[in-house]
């Protein structure tokens, strides 16, 4: 008897074992399915991040092509602003033909640069007197109280900014009307008037 009772047992054990099994399967079915979501999921998330990197290299390239130029801009900058001020000095009157050519050849140089600057997309910032104040392409290099502008407004240009296709390259130098200018309070009476 001892043999059928171990016997039985072997046999129960052998009904209960494919029970197991079947039981045991939907769990490992839904734990494929889970890995398998979880591996999908991943799957995207690298291949949004490598779109997101070929857009982010594009666009620094495309910006390297831009503004490639910004350095050797900024360096033309000092030339066009000497040229300017040896126009402002130099006699247009003059009785002596070489210095009338001087002047008039000074002009002609000075409009070939600007329009080479504008050709390639540099632009000049000269703001007038009474602008407001903008710190994305002003630099306020004082405050002055005035008689005749607002508060916050451009006063006087000292020098004038560029900028490079929206970038600022340089900041046009400025006096802004200090908060005590009565000029504001002149002109709000002219409105309200």
């Amino acid at each position: 008897m001892h043999d059928d009772t171990s016997t039985l047992t072997d046999a129960d054990t052998e009904l209960d074992a494919p029970a197991a099994e079947t039981a045991s399967e939907p769990d490992e079915l839904e734990s494929l399915r889970a890995e398998t979501a979880s591996l999908k999921d991943q799957a995207l998330r690298y291949a949004a991040e490598v779109e997101n990197t070929r857009r982010r290299a594009e666009r620094d390239v495309n910006d390297a092509r831009a503004y490639a130029i910004t350095k050797f801009a900024k360096d033309l900058l000092g030339v066009a602003d000497n040229l300017a001020r040896a126009l402002d000095h130099a006699p247009t009157d003059a009785a002596d033909p070489l210095v009338r050519n001087l002047a008039i050849g000074l002009e002609m140089t000075q409009k070939e640069l600007n329009g080479a600057f504008e050709r390639n997309g540099l632009k000049k910032i000269a703001p007038q007197a009474g602008e407001k104040f903008d710190p994305h392409q002003h630099q306020a290099m004082m405050e002055q109280t005035s008689d005749t502008a607002a508060p916050g407004t451009i006063v006087q240009v000292l020098q004038a900014g560029y900028d490079l296709f929206g970038r600022n390259v340089r900041p046009a130098m400025v006096v802004v009307a200090a908060k005590d200018s009565t000029g504001g309070a002149a002109e709000a009476a002219d409105e309200d008037s």
